[in-house]
C-alpha cells in the first residue's frame, strides 16, 4: 500500500489529499443511489450502503461459482453518487480510486468516461478525473457493475468458481489529490543486512528518460539513479522508526526534467529484522522538493527482511530456513460477504497467532491492505495470489491485473511469494511479469503444481505428499493438504503430517483449507446461514469465527514449544524434556508457568485450584532440546492434574499442557459409597435376576447377565441393555452360567464364558449404597477394528440437558485428532450439532471423549452417574447428525447410545479417506493372544442410580 501521509506541518497543503466517498469497510458505510436489473429489489431506484456486496444488500440473485449457467446472477449494479471537491483542488492532479468491486465497472464524472471499463473483482484501479471535475461544485459519480464480466477469462478465473460469488462495490472508494508534480508510486526492498534499495515513481515531468542516467553519490552511503535532463528539483528520503525516531542518514538524489523514475539506495547499520516472530517495523518518509515550489511527501511502512527460495534447499527468511505453518483464508463474513473491516483483520490474524500459525495464503485473490498491515504488524508470513480458480485470465486483462495486485501489495513485508492462479489457473504468459514488477524479486509459484525448483501439489496422501515424495528434489509445501468438511481435516491428521514435514529437509511445511466457514446470511430465507450445501468453504472456525475442535487441536500440534511424552509418576522429578520449534526465537523469551488442582467428582462444575508458580524459562536456541524445571511444592502428589502453561514474548499463550497425576481408579475410589452392612437383597424370576439396595433395584438378564432394567422410588431409568460389545457379537452358546454370592456385604453376579468366546467375563457388584459396579472382560472381534468397547441404551435423549465429566475435553475426539484437549472438569448443554453446518452451538455435545473418569448427565428426569476406574477409556456420548453428503467424514459409531471405549474411528477430509492421512487414520490392532484372559481388554464402571 502507498500510503500518504503529513511529514512537515508547513508543507501539509502539498500532502496527497484524500476524500472517501463511501464508506471505509462494513462497518462504516454511505448511502448511494442504487438500481438493480434482475432478481430482488431489481427494477427501481433506491439506496445501497457502499461498499457492500449487494446480494448481501437484498438486491439480485445468490450464486455460488460452482452453479450452472441457467441459474446464474447476470444482474447489473447502477450506482449513482453527488459529491463535492475542495475549490483548492484546481490546481491538483484528482485521481478517482476503486478498492475493489465485482466485477466489470464503467466510471463517469458529470456524464464524461472516466476511462475504460475495468475488468476484475479484486484489484485496486484508479482514473484521473481531474479534467471532468466541477470544483467547488456538485460533481455528479456514476457507476455501472456488472456482475459477470464481459470478458470470459475473467469469469472463469473468478467467477465460475468453487466459492460465493457476488456483485457490487465491495472495498472503499475514494479521492485522491497530488500536486501536478507528484511521487506516484514507490516501492521499496529492504534486506534483512540493512540494505535498502527505493524505487521512486515520479508524474507530471515531461516524458523522457527513465532513471537510467548517471549515478552520483548523495548521503552517507547512499546512490542515486536520475536521467540526464536539466535538473528541476530532488528527491529526499529519511527512514524513521514507528516511533519517529530518524535512522541512518538522509538519501538525497538530483530530479531531473523527464524523470518518472527514480532510485535510492542506502547501507543501514544496527536495523532490527522483520519475522513472524519479532514483526519489526519502520517507515520512510520521501520528499519531492521542485524547483518552481513543488512539494510532496509520501510515507511509507516497511520491514527489513530477505526471501531466498534455494534450490532443492528450502526456503529461507533472513537467512533462516522455514517452515509453513499455514492456513488459506477468503475475506468473507455471513452478513457483508467480501465486504470487511479492519477489525475483521484483526480478529483473523489474532485467531490464527493463537492457533501457533506463522503464515496465512490469501485464497485466492489479494485482499484488503487492512489485513495486509495487519499480518505486517502482528507478524504472519503472506503468500498474495492472483485470482484463477481452475482456468486463468488472459494474457491482456491478467498483465493490468498483475501490475495492479504488486504496484497495491509491494511494500508489505509480510508477503513473502507470489502465487499465478490456484490448480490449473495458471496463464504461464504473466510468469514475466511477477518478476519484472517486484523489486524485492520474492519467488513465485503456482499452488497445485511443480514449478520453479517448488512441488505444492493439492490433497496428496500422507504416504506421497510426505513420504515417498518428499525423497524427490523439489522444494515441497502444499498450498492445500487437508480439507476440511464438517469435523474432518484440518486438526485430524495433522500431527502424522506435521512431524513428517518437521523432519525432512526438503519440506517447507504447508496450509490447511481453510480458515473459517463460509455461509452466508440469506435474507431472503429468514436468515437462514446457507453453505450451498458441502460447496461453501467449512473452516477451523464457525463463520462467526466459533472455535471448533480443530482450532485447539492446531493449537498443540504447531506449538512452537514441543513437550516431550512424559508419565506423572511418584519419581517424577518436575523435569519435562521440551524441543524449540521456533525459527528465530530462543525459548529464554518466553514465560513458563504451572498450576496444580484437585477434583471433586460428580455434581462440581470445576477443578479446585491449587497452588501455582512460575517456572525459569530455560535458554533453548532454535531447533534444540533442552529441559524445563518446574519447583512443585512437596505434597505435589496430593493433587489430581498438572498444567503447565507456556506463553510467547508477547504475552500470548503458546499452549496448556495437562498431566493426569491421580488415575481413573484413584479418583473413583474417592467418589463411590460402598459403605453400608446391609447386605443387597435378591429376587429372580422367569427371565431375570433382581439386586437391590438403598432403594435401588437393578433387573439382569437370567441368560446374558446383562443390564435390563433399573428402577428407584423415583421410577424407571431409561439407561440399560448392557454392557454389548462395540465390535462383534457373543453368541450365547459361549454362555457358561450366570451365578450370584456374596463378597462381604457386597452381592455379586458374575457371568462366565467359553474360552473362545469374545467376552471373557462379565461381574456385576451391588454394594449397600446402591452404587452399582461392573466388570467387563472382552477381546476385539478381528486383530484390525474401528470400534471397540462396551455400549448401553438411553432412550430419553429428549430429555437430556446437558452433563457435567472429567476427562480430556472439552471438545470431542477423534483417532486421528487427539490433540487440543485438557484434563479437566466440563460442563455443557445439550445440542445436536452437524460441525460447520447451520447454526452451530460449540463445543458439540455428541460423540467421543478422551480419558474419561466420570460423568453426570442433567435430564428432566433423574441425572445418571457413571465412574470409570480404567485408564484410557472414551466416552461416546450419542451419535451426532450426519450432513447430507459425509464423503469421507461419517465415522462409524457403535450400536446404543452411551458407551465406554477402547478403540475409536479416525475421520476423513472431504477429498481423503482417514487411511490414506497417516498411521493414526488406520484402523485400530490387538492381538489377542490366543484369548488369554490376562490379555484380555479391562472397562470397569461404578454407576449411582439415587437419582441425587
Amino acid at each position: 500500500m502507498l500510503a500518504m501521509l503529513p511529514v512537515f506541518t508547513d508543507v501539509m497543503a502539498q500532502e496527497t489529499q484524500t476524500l472517501y466517498l463511501s464508506g471505509t469497510g462494513s462497518d462504516h458505510t454511505v448511502n448511494w443511489q442504487f438500481y438493480c436489473t434482475e432478481g430482488r429489489q431489481s427494477g427501481k431506484w433506491t439506496t445501497i450502503p457502499v461498499p457492500s456486496n449487494w446480494e448481501l444488500q437484498g438486491f439480485g440473485k445468490y450464486n455460488y461459482g460452482l452453479d450452472k449457467d441457467s441459474v446464474r446472477g447476470h444482474e447489473k449494479g447502477l450506482y449513482k453518487y453527488s459529491f463535492t471537491v475542495p475549490a483548492t483542488w484546481r490546481d491538483r492532479t484528482v485521481e478517482i480510486v476503486f478498492d475493489g468491486s465485482m466485477t466489470d465497472t464503467e466510471v463517469k464524472i458529470n456524464g464524461k468516461s472516466a476511462g475504460a471499463v475495468h475488468q476484475g473483482s479484486f484489484y485496486r484501479f484508479r482514473y484521473d478525473i481531474s479534467p471532468w471535475l466541477h470544483y467547488g461544485k456538485k460533481n455528479l459519480l456514476e457507476v455501472t457493475v456488472s456482475k459477470e464480466s464481459a470478458n470470459r477469462s475473467v469469469n472463469m478465473a473468478e467467477r465460475h468458481c468453487d466459492f460465493w460469488i457476488f456483485g457490487g462495490i465491495f472495498r472503499p472508494v475514494y479521492l485522491e489529490a497530488f500536486p501536478r508534480r507528484h511521487i506516484s508510486g514507490l516501492a521499496i526492498d529492504a534486506k534483512a543486512n540493512g540494505q535498502l534499495q527505493a524505487a521512486v515513481h515520479i508524474a507530471g515531468l515531461n516524458p523522457g528518460r527513465s532513471g537510467k542516467g548517471t549515478t552520483t553519490e548523495s548521503g552517507k552511503g547512499t546512490i542515486a539513479e536520475s536521467g540526464k535532463g536539466a535538473t528541476v528539483g530532488q528527491i529526499d528520503a529519511q527512514v524513521y522508526t514507528l516511533k519517529n525516531e530518524p535512522v541512518g542518514q538522509p538519501l538525497h538524489a538530483s530530479l531531473n526534467e523527464g524523470d518518472s523514475l527514480v532510485r535510492l539506495q542506502a547501507s543501514l547499520s544496527a536495523i532490527l529484522p522483520w519475522t513472524p516472530e519479532s514483526p519489526n517495523l519502520y517507515k520512510i518518509a520521501v520528499n519531492l522538493t521542485g524547483q518552481d515550489g513543488t512539494k510532496h511527501t509520501v510515507w511509507q511502512r516497511f520491514g527489513f527482511r530477505t526471501v531466498e527460495l534455494r534450490e532443492r534447499d528450502g526456503i529461507y527468511v533472513n537467512g533462516t530456513k522455514i517452515k509453513f505453518k499455514g492456513v488459506c483464508r477468503h475475506s468473507f463474513w455471513p452478513t457483508s460477504g467480501r465486504t470487511m473491516n479492519k477489525d475483521l483483520s484483526i480478529l483473523d490474524v489474532q485467531l490464527m497467532k493463537d492457533m501457533n500459525m506463522n503464515a496465512v495464503r490469501m485464497s485466492h485473490y489479494p485482499p484488503d491492505d487492512h489485513f495486509l498491515d495487519v499480518c505486517d504488524s502482528l507478524g504472519l508470513f503472506v503468500l498474495d495470489e492472483l485470482t484463477g480458480w481452475h482456468h486463468a485470465y488472459d494474457t491482456e486483462v491478467g498483465s493490468k491485473l498483475v501490475k495492479e495486485m504488486i504496484v497495491k501489495d509491494v511494500n508489505h513485508p509480510s508477503i513473502v511469494i507470489w502465487d499465478n492462479g490456484n490448480e490449473g489457473g495458471f496463464n504461464f504468459d504473466l510468469d514475466p511479469l511477477f518478476d519484472q514488477l517486484d523489486l524485492q524479486q520474492r519467488p513465485l509459484i503456482h499452488p497445485w503444481a511443480v514449478f520453479r525448483h517448488t512441488d505444492t501439489q493439492h490433497y496428496i496422501n500422507y504416504d506421497y505428499g510426505n513420504g515417498t515424495h518428499l525423497h524427490g528434489h523439489e522444494i515441497t509445501f502444499p498450498t492445500e493438504f487437508l480439507h476440511g468438511l464438517y469435523d474432518g481435516g484440518h486438526g485430524a491428521g495433522l500431527h502424522d503430517y506435521w512431524e513428517q514435514m518437521w523432519h525432512d529437509p526438503l519440506s517447507a511445511g504447508g496450509f490447511l483449507w481453510d480458515l473459517s466457514d463460509e455461509g452466508v446470511v440469506r435474507t431472503d430465507r429468514k436468515g437462514e446461514l446457507d453453505t450451498d450445501g458441502d460447496h461453501g468453504p467449512d473452516g477451523i472456525l464457525g463463520p462467526y469465527r466459533e472455535k471448533e475442535g480443530s482450532y485447539y487441536a492446531i493449537k498443540e500440534v504447531w506449538s512452537p514449544i514441543a513437550i516431550a511424552r512424559r508419565e506423572i509418576t511418584p519419581a517424577f522429578d518436575g523435569k519435562l524434556s521440551i524441543e524449540n520449534r521456533y525459527f528465530y526465537t530462543n525459548t529464554d523469551r518466553c514465560q513458563f508457568s504451572w498450576r496444580l488442582a484437585r477434583t471433586v467428582g460428580p455434581g462440581s462444575k470445576a477443578t479446585i485450584p491449587g497452588p501455582l508458580g512460575n517456572a525459569s524459562s530455560p535458554a533453548v536456541a532454535p531447533g534444540q532440546q533442552g529441559t524445563l524445571s518446574l519447583d512443585l511444592p512437596q505434597d505435589w502428589q496430593s493433587y489430581d492434574i498438572l498444567y503447565v502453561t507456556a506463553k510467547d514474548p508477547f504475552g500470548r499463550e503458546i499452549y496448556t499442557w495437562s498431566w493426569p497425576i491421580s488415575r481413573p481408579d484413584v479418583v473413583a475410589a474417592k467418589m463411590i459409597d460402598t459403605s453400608g452392612t446391609k447386605i443387597p437383597a435378591y429376587t429372580e424370576n422367569d427371565t431375570s435376576y433382581v439386586l437391590a439396595a438403598n432403594g435401588v433395584k437393578a433387573f439382569f438378564s437370567r441368560k446374558t447377565g446383562l443390564l435390563q432394567k433399573v428402577e428407584n422410588p423415583n421410577g424407571i431409568f431409561p439407561f440399560a441393555n448392557g454392557p454389548v460389545l462395540s465390535a462383534g457379537s457373543i453368541n450365547p452358546a459361549d454362555i457358561q452360567q450366570c451365578t450370584l454370592r456374596t463378597e462381604g456385604n457386597n452381592l455379586v453376579l458374575e457371568t462366565t464364558y467359553n474360552k473362545q468366546s469374545l467376552c471373557q467375563g462379565l461381574k456385576w457388584t451391588m454394594y449397600p449404597s446402591g452404587w452399582l459396579k461392573m466388570d467387563v472382560h472382552y477381546f476385539p472381534p478381528e486383530y484390525e477394528y474401528a470400534l471397540l468397547g462396551v455400549n448401553f441404551s438411553y432412550t430419553a435423549e429428549e430429555q437430556v440437558k446437558g452433563i457435567d465429566w472429567m476427562g480430556s475435553g472439552p471438545y470431542r475426539v477423534w483417532k486421528n485428532r487427539m490433540e487440543g484437549t485438557t484434563l479437566g472438569v466440563w460442563n455443557k448443554a445439550y445440542n445436536n450439532t452437524i460441525t460447520g453446518q447451520g447454526a452451530c452451538i460449540y463445543p458439540e455435545f455428541k460423540g467421543y471423549f478422551s480419558n474419561f473418569y466420570w460423568m453426570r448427565l442433567e435430564t428432566n428426569g433423574q441425572p445418571l452417574t457413571v465412574v470409570c476406574a480404567s485408564e484410557d477409556v472414551f466416552l461416546r456420548l450419542f451419535t451426532p447428525a450426519n450432513p447430507a453428503k459425509v464423503y469421507n467424514t461419517a465415522p462409524p459409531f457403535p450400536s446404543g447410545e452411551i458407551s465406554f471405549m477402547q478403540g475409536i474411528p479416525p475421520i476423513g477430509t472431504k477429498s481423503q479417506k482417514p487411511e490414506k492421512m497417516g498411521p493414526s487414520g488406520e484402523k485400530n490392532m490387538y492381538y489377542d493372544y490366543g484369548k488369554s484372559k490376562e490379555y484380555a481388554k479391562v472397562i470397569t464402571l461404578y454407576f449411582d442410580f439415587s437419582g441425587k
